[in-house]
C-alpha cells in the first residue's frame, strides 16, 4: 500500500515526508484551500525531492489549460481533481490524472465507470469545501470490487491504518489534517508515529 501525503507547503515537510517513506506529496493550487502553494514555490521544492517521489498537483475545476501548464512549470507528474470535472476533462489533462469523489449515503459509485484510465481517490463529503476535513465516511459503503483500486482519503490516521489495511486494502492512502500541527505545517512526530505504524504493519505482514 503506498502513501501520498498532501498539502505541503514548505521544503522542510517535503523532504522528512520522503525521508520516512512517503510515495507521492500533494501540492495544493486551489487558492481558497488553508494549504495553497504558489506554483513558483512548489516548483522550488519539487527541484530538490528524490527524483522516484512522485509529485501531485491539486485542482479544482480549474480551467485546463491552467492545469497544463503550472504541471509543465513546477515538474509535477500527476495532477489530482477535486472538483466536478467530467470524463472528457481528464481527455485533454497531459498527465497522469487522479479524479476525487467526496463520498457520503447514497453516493452513486458506478460513476466511477466514466473515468477511463484513471485513478480513484474516495474522499469525505463536506458541503463547506472540496476535501481536508479530516473526516473519514461510512467505509464500508465502498464496494469490494473497488476497495484495491483506490486511493483512501478522509480521517486517515495512525489510530485506524490498521483496520485500513486489515479490511479495506487501498492501493493507496492520502493524509493531510490527521498529521498537522497546523493546516500547511506537518508535525514531525504525528508523521513519524504514522510511518512507525506503516512499518510495524509491514514486519507484521512479512
Amino acid at each position: 500500500m503506498k502513501v501520498k501525503i498532501c498539502g505541503i507547503t514548505n521544503i522542510e515537510d517535503a523532504l522528512l515526508c520522503c525521508q520516512l517513506g512517503a510515495d507521492a506529496l500533494g501540492f495544493i493550487f486551489y487558492e481558497r484551500s488553508p494549504r495553497f502553494i504558489e506554483p513558483a514555490h512548489a516548483r522550488e521544492i519539487i527541484r530538490e525531492l528524490p527524483a522516484l517521489t512522485l509529485k501531485a498537483g491539486v485542482f479544482v475545476n480549474e480551467e485546463i489549460n491552467r492545469v497544463n501548464g503550472i504541471s509543465k512549470i513546477t515538474g509535477l507528474n500527476m495532477v489530482q481533481l477535486h472538483g466536478d470535472e467530467p470524463p472528457s476533462y481528464i481527455d485533454n489533462i497531459n498527465l497522469p490524472a487522479i479524479k476525487s469523489f467526496r463520498i457520503q449515503n447514497g453516493f452513486d459509485f458506478s460513476l466511477t465507470r466514466y473515468y477511463i484510465n484513471t485513478f480513484f481517490l474516495f474522499d469525505t463529503y463536506s458541503s463547506g469545501g472540496a476535501g481536508g476535513t479530516g473526516q473519514n465516511f461510512d467505509w464500508s459503503l465502498i464496494p469490494c470490487e473497488l476497495r484495491e483500486k483506490i486511493i483512501l482519503a478522509g480521517g486517515v490516521s495512525a489510530d485506524n491504518i490498521e483496520y485500513i489495511c486489515r479490511e479495506i486494502r487501498p492501493q493507496a492512502v492520502d493524509l493531510s489534517s490527521s498529521i498537522e500541527s497546523c493546516p500547511g505545517k506537518k508535525d514531525p512526530l504525528k508523521l513519524k508515529r504514522f510511518f512507525d505504524k506503516i512499518d510495524q504493519l509491514k514486519n507484521k505482514n512479512k
